[in-house]
């Protein structure tokens, strides 16, 4: 097996693509036919399906090989960055898996505080919902992920806590309050967000010994805060999740008081390239539990 090989498949099953995959490491289509074939030889299994209705599929050896591969790569890439780092110049990129919400109020500080001192580091951000964020842990498409939902099989580093808040219309009757027991919204028509999202809610229903049984259930926080605006429901939403709000949609504290955690999830801090640590130690620096507190 060569690294272009590894790269290779890695490549396709981003892309889904043999020409995609190509153009990204300058080979032509049938050189891209021809390795694949080759490291199939050579490992005597199928890897990849061409399938005529969705396109090019991994076989399950291909699944669990590619992640095997992607360590290997990493681990090319920390030699790599370990040598530059001895040399004084500070090279790799940085995958990165986060949520809307995280990635406008996290990323553009970490990113910039990183460039300015170390402007040959490059960043790959993928953006999805909480569960595409674990998958992409687990296959190592990314190095570091943002979650809300600690995981055992990943290194959780706690990065910021955030209160949580009831929201609702402004003409909703408990507008009128300062604050909203959880008991109180038993019968109100629920919206919540989908994909990993929805996990802090139900538990926070289940601690006040409330049933939660949704109205609506969007994969979009615009369209959730929009759907309030017309009067379709109310909603428990984090404060980092409020940055657009409508015009008549009011929040009001949650009594008790009820927060969510963000955390930075990594396979593995301690074996992870230097490229993620610095990325890592960054992020804490600029917003971690110390910083505010």
């Amino acid at each position: 097996m060569t690294n272009t090989q590894l790269q290779l498949l890695v490549k396709i099953a981003e892309t889904g693509s043999f020409t995609k995959a190509g153009h990204a490491l300058n080979m032509t289509q049938p050189a891209v036919s021809r390795a694949v074939s080759t490291l199939e030889d050579e490992l005597g299994v199928k890897l990849i399906l061409r399938d005529r209705r969705n396109g090019i599929v991994l076989t399950g050896v291909g699944s669990r090989v590619l992640v095997l591969f992607r360590e290997i790569l990493n681990g090319f890439e920390k030699v790599e960055q370990e040598i530059a780092a001895e040399k004084g110049l500070e090279v790799g990129i940085i995958r990165i898996g986060t949520f809307t919400s995280a990635s406008a109020y996290f990323l553009p500080k970490i990113i910039r505080t990183i460039g300015e001192k170390y402007p040959n580091l490059q960043f790959d951000l993928h953006e999805g919902t909480i569960d595409e964020i674990r998958s992409w842990l687990e296959s190592r498409q990314i190095d570091v992920g943002f979650t809300i939902m600690k995981d055992e099989q990943f290194e959780m580093l706690p990065l910021l806590r955030e209160e949580m808040f009831a929201v609702i219309r402004e003409d909703h009757p408990l507008s009128e309050r300062t604050s909203i027991r959880i008991e109180e919204l038993k019968h109100e028509p629920m919206i919540i967000c989908k994909g990993g999202f929805e996990a802090p809610i139900y538990e926070l229903f289940a601690q006040a010994d409330t049933p939660l049984k949704p109205k609506f259930v969007v994969s979009n926080l615009t369209t959730l805060l929009n759907m309030i605006h017309e009067g379709l429901g109310s909603a428990i939403m984090s404060g980092m999740m409020l940055a657009y709000q409508p015009s008549n949609v009011t929040t009001r504290a949650i009594e008790p008081r009820a927060y969510r955690d963000i955390y930075m999830a990594v396979p593995s801090f301690d074996e992870a390239p230097l490229a993620v640590k610095l990325f890592i130690r960054t992020a804490l620096e600029l917003f971690g539990p110390e910083k505010s507190s």
